[in-house]
């Protein structure tokens, strides 16, 4: 009776190892007696016991969160960056094969890639310009694993983190812009103010009867504030005779 247990615990062990069952999204790295002899699945593998040996892979689409790098920007500027990079494997037997651990070696290729890029560029490059800088990433990425069998799909810089200090910095410098823009606009709006004085005055000077409208138009203005006191503008051509005869008789 032990003897027959054995040989159901034999048999049910060898039909576990014999057959295995691989997802739609898995493969099955082969080797037999060492040797890499192809990939199979997914569905029903046969694998023989004691002489092949198979590798599961999973082909899914795999997040990989890159944690916080410490970079110094090419104006010298300290900060934080993570990143997040979206990969998946392309190549079951090249991912076995080639890397002993393929998600830690694109992990540190991933932090070290991060780094190297980003220093090359100036902090106001990693706050506008993120999209080039991803892409810029992921290509290198791509193509640094493209031997492991694996395609990097995409890259996104997530946080970047600065010190205190250079937040105020920061803050200052846009204040100062923003103040610089309102002065400029206000310059612009004066000399368009005074181009369109000088082109009122001289259709006005053409027409002597159009500057009494004008002193007329200012009067009913002045009435209409219900003010008490009333300026009214005194033409300079009515008296132009009067100065002309005083300076006769002199």
């Amino acid at each position: 009776m032990p003897f027959a247990i054995v040989i159901v615990v034999f048999a049910a062990a060898l039909f576990f190892t014999t057959f295995k069952v691989l997802n739609e999204y898995e493969r099955g790295v082969m080797f037999t007696l060492g040797r890499f002899t192809g990939i199979k699945g997914p569905g029903l593998i046969l694998v023989a016991p004691m002489i092949q040996q198979m590798r599961k892979v999973d082909l899914r689409v795999i997040v990989l969160d890159v944690p916080k790098q410490d970079v110094i920007s090419r104006d010298n500027v300290s900060v934080k960056v993570n990143a997040v990079v979206y990969f998946r494997i392309v190549d079951p037997g090249q991912a076995i094969i080639q890397v002993a651990n393929v998600f830690d070696a694109t992990s540190q290729l991933a932090q070290t890639t991060l780094r190297s890029v980003l220093g090359q560029h100036e902090m106001d490059d990693l706050l506008a310009q993120r999209d080039k800088l991803n892409a810029d990433i992921q290509r290198i990425l791509d193509q640094s694993t493209e031997s492991w069998g694996i395609k990097v799909t995409k890259v996104e810089i997530k946080n970047v983190d600065l010190d205190e200090s250079m937040v105020r910095a920061m803050a200052r410098q846009a204040e100062a812009e923003r103040t610089r823009r309102a002065k400029i606009i206000h310059a612009e709006g004066e000399q368009q103010a005074a181009q369109m004085l000088v082109q009122a005055a001289q259709l006005l000077s053409k027409e002597p009867a159009a500057m009494q409208l004008r002193y007329l138009q200012t009067l009913a203005d002045i009435s209409n504030e219900k003010s008490s006191t009333i300026v009214f503008p005194l033409p300079l051509d009515l008296i132009a005779p009067l100065v002309n005869r005083r300076n006769e008789i002199r």
